[in-house]
């Protein structure tokens, strides 16, 4: 099924693992975002935030949607690129484009007296210099459960707010996390998932993302990106 996909990532950012195993060649985000075109778009549009270099801190709010209403509006998923790097620390956030981008996915959107849904959103996780993911997901860290461990604390705020947000969130009877509760089933609206598992499948997971946003009313969903 042909998608149009809206891509928000941190175009300059070098904390990725080198494409093709090539270590004297710097790899940046927006490279592994040409690999996905590549992947993706024989059978859907692509669209990309591409204002990694812009100032933010003197925009007004309606400024930022005009320049970003023309690029989403017409999309139905977007993927949130997360790598090492993509969060400026001496910054706001309101101050990035991301927390932007990702914000409008969550809006619902209008233009020439047409309204557009909240699109789905996914959150592609690309391996750092190391080809690690450890600094966001951590896979198998109980025995039994073989659960994932996300450091959510990483995230941009408007991501964390609208991960484990299930108005019906469902716990795991497992009882060896005395620290954390393990959750199963559809926990989340914004789902992870590494850049090898899903550029082995990458349709399977575009076709979760769509089902999630069908079902968009059973989560509790932050649109700002202040804490609502």
């Amino acid at each position: 099924m042909a998608r149009k996909v809206f891509v928000s990532y941190k175009y300059g950012d070098t904390c990725v693992k080198p494409l093709n195993d090539n270590f004297f060649i710097s790899t940046k985000a927006r490279d592994y975002v040409t690999e996905l075109q590549k992947l993706l778009g024989d059978n859907n549009e692509i669209y990309k935030g591409e204002n990694d270099n812009e100032d933010l801190s003197e925009f007004k709010d309606s400024t930022i949607e005009s320049r970003l209403r023309n690029k989403i509006f017409d999309s139905s998923i977007t993927i949130v690129i997360v790598s090492k790097g993509m969060k400026s620390w001496f910054y706001d956030e309101k101050d990035q484009w991301m927390p932007w981008e990702i914000s409008y996915s969550l809006r619902e959107l209008s233009k020439n007296g047409r309204r557009s849904r909240p699109n789905g959103l996914l959150m592609l996780v690309l391996p750092d210099e190391n080809g690690d993911y450890d600094y966001y997901m951590r896979e198998n860290t109980c025995p039994h459960c073989n659960c994932i461990t996300f450091n959510t604390d990483f995230l941009f705020g408007i991501l964390r707010r609208n991960v484990f947000n299930s108005k019906n969130i469902e716990e795991s009877d497992c009882n060896n996390h005395s620290y954390n509760p393990v959750y199963i089933g559809d926990h989340s609206y914004i789902t992870s998932v590494k850049w090898e598992d899903f550029i082995s499948t990458p349709t399977y997971y575009l076709d979760r993302c769509a089902e999630l946003r069908e079902k968009i009313e059973h989560f509790n969903i932050s649109k700002s990106i202040h804490a609502d």
